[in-house]
């Protein structure tokens, strides 16, 4: 490789290791190698062979350099360009990863309309097919069919991919009712600081799942003389948890009450589909499920998820940015309206249609208008609840809209370790946020963004605001590894293209 090649490479590693945190002591020690030698390859003074660089690239869980993968690995952004036209809210990830792992329950076929073609949901059916589970795109690529196999391979699984994502941790659910003892690797996923899985655990441990943890692994026995005989009620109003709780009722043959309950979007999504398979479920929408299960589970079946409200929020926060009217369509309106109620009494200037039915025929949707506002920064604090408050993923984009706003608007991010430390990243586009502690950012407003080229956060949500912040900068900046926006965002960049924005995909190597 040239000085130029080797230099560039040892930037993209520098940037890399220093997102996660690491020392370039710690990564020598993931490689097995001295850190001066990746002082040396940081610097650009050392040969480095593609074997390293895929080592360095599965230590740090980022792409460094990406060989025969069509998919975009950075970003180039010609900011400044007002937005117009209308653009559609795709189907939802968070509902999609989960009706993946429900699709275990089924013996038989299931079809999830315009399913999120996205690489966590890759990821999903990457361990899925390792499992011998066959998926496949049809209808041209809109659909997606999932057909299991009379026995599952968990030997095989694909450990990999499983440690890319943290939905792994749902496949507890529904596979503790296929076999007494099975293996999956420690969940991934985003980088957010240590998230515990105790909730999972004390909820499935009534259903006579016992865990050990080892060597990356989770090691499962099922005690069949174990079934839920009260209540269940959760220590975590978590949204995975709970959907591991229902994925676990549903083939239990009798009746579970789930308490503490997440009635969060996705949750209803995979309570609509539990129906479809036949299993009753009792106050979907509430903090209390009751789940009448079943021993066996052999339909066919075909359901559409609803559309993403994170997403939704996304689309909104680029209209906000830069200053643009832009209609968002597809809207979950019922899973915005603390969001929308906070904007407005910022002084966005929005309108919205009557509400109308999602193609599962139980969510409500809106198409809304935004129009340049003068916002003022809110009186009381940002800061996530359980749904129906404020969406926990939804508090990031708020920082890039207090930007614009005049005045100081604090953002407490209580359930996330280091999601807040992100969003400072702001500040290299021109923000102004003070980091108060791990959980809490001062935002002060109204700022001009300015262009820079800068790494892409390992946080999905603070990625995007970091895209959408440049979109508003005047001038060119450059997004790097932006693997991460791909795993909850399908074409995004092609999608903002279409109502005006000039975002280009690119690759160093």
């Amino acid at each position: 490789m040239t000085d130029d090649y080797l230099a560039r490479i040892g930037h993209l590693i520098r940037d890399a290791r220093q997102h996660r945190g690491w020392t370039q002591a710690q990564l020598a020690e993931a490689l097995g190698t001295s850190q001066s030698a990746v002082n040396r390859i940081e610097r650009g003074n050392q040969n480095i062979s593609l074997e390293m660089i895929a080592r360095i690239s599965e230590a740090l869980d980022s792409e460094i350099v990406s060989l025969g993968y069509s998919g975009p690995m950075h970003l180039r952004v010609v900011g400044g360009r007002q937005l117009s036209g209308s653009i559609d809210v795709k189907t939802s990830k968070n509902a999609c990863v989960a009706l993946l792992c429900a699709t275990l329950l089924n013996s038989g076929r299931t079809v999830l309309r315009r399913a999120a073609r996205i690489e966590e949901v890759y990821r999903i059916l990457e361990v899925l097919a390792s499992i011998g589970v066959r998926a496949r795109w049809i209808n041209d690529g809109a659909d997606l069919e999932i057909v299991p196999p009379a026995e599952l391979d968990l030997a095989a699984i694909d450990a990999d991919a499983a440690r890319r994502t943290r939905s792994i941790i749902m496949f507890l659910g529904p596979l503790l009712h296929r076999t007494d003892q099975f293996r999956i690797p420690y969940a991934g996923g985003c980088d957010l600081g240590t998230r515990t899985v105790q909730p999972h655990m004390i909820a499935l441990r009534r259903f006579g799942l016992d865990i050990t943890a080892t060597e990356g692994l989770y090691h499962a026995r099922v005690d069949r003389s174990v079934a839920p005989d009260r209540p269940i009620v959760l220590t975590e109003r978590g949204d995975t948890v709970t959907e591991n709780a229902l994925l676990a009722a549903a083939r239990h043959p009798g009746v579970t009450v789930i308490r503490n309950a997440s009635s969060n979007y996705m949750v209803q999504d995979l309570c609509f589909f539990l129906e479809q398979l036949g299993v009753r479920v009792e106050g979907i929408g509430t903090t209390t499920l009751t789940v009448h299960g079943l021993a066996q589970i052999d339909v066919d079946v075909d359901y559409s998820p609803s559309e993403d409200p994170v997403e939704a929020m996304s689309l909104l926060t680029a209209a906000v940015v830069t200053e643009s009217e832009l209609t968002v369509r597809r809207v979950p309106a019922e899973f915005l309206e603390i969001e929308l109620a906070v904007l407005e009494e910022m002084g966005l200037d929005f309108d919205r249609t009557p509400e109308y039915a999602a193609d599962n025929g139980r969510t409500r949707l809106t198409d809304l208008t935004v129009r340049p506002s003068k916002l003022e920064a809110p009186i009381d604090k940002i800061h996530p609840m359980p749904f129906p408050g404020l969406n926990i993923d939804n508090v990031p984009f708020f920082a890039a809209i207090a930007a614009a706003a005049q005045g100081q608007t604090l953002i407490h991010d209580w359930v996330y370790d280091n999601r807040a430390i992100y969003l400072t990243d702001l500040n290299r586009l021109g923000g102004r946020l003070q980091l108060l502690d791990p959980h809490r950012v001062l935002v002060d407003g109204p700022i001009r963004w300015r262009a820079a080229e800068m790494m892409c956060p390992p946080a999905l949500r603070p990625a995007v605001v970091v895209l959408l912040a440049m979109m508003a900068a005047e001038g060119t900046s450059v997004l790097r590894n932006v693997y991460v926006i791909n795993r909850g965002y399908e074409d995004l960049a092609e999608r903002l293209n279409e109502v005006g924005a000039q975002i280009e995909t690119f690759r160093d190597i």
